[in-house]
């Protein structure tokens, strides 16, 4: 039985598409061969990984560390860089969907608070 309710979180990459999506002023486009998500032509606040079933948001350092805090299997920071900065991976086969809206929702957040200072 709980690997029935476990397997009932699982997000989709079509479901996360669908949530990346419905934020105001997103469309989708091609960033080096995977399909990413933006505010008006500007900042980035999402990225599928089709391949790994996971899906990066840009997140500030501390909202990253909060997400991370709830559950470090399902968000973790990438391993690089950009990963210090915020970006943070999501596992699509563990996350529950109301998380994933809520972090995709926080990343939107803080790129349309980027993008209306530029």
């Amino acid at each position: 039985m709980h690997w029935q309710l476990k397997n009932k979180m699982m997000v989709s990459l079509e479901a996360a598409r669908k949530i990346a999506l419905s934020m105001p002023d997103a469309e989708e486009f091609d960033h080096f061969g995977r399909p990413a998500f933006r505010i008006k032509k500007k900042r980035i606040f999402a990225t599928l990984w089709p391949l790994e079933n996971r899906m990066m948001v840009k997140l500030s350092p501390i909202d990253q560390s909060v997400f991370n805090a709830f559950d470090s299997s399902i968000f973790y920071p990438v391993p690089n860089k950009w990963g210090l900065k915020g970006a943070t991976f999501v596992d699509l086969s563990k996350v529950r969907p109301d998380m994933l809206k809520d972090a995709i929702n926080t990343a939107w957040q803080t790129a349309s608070v980027k993008t209306s200072k530029s």
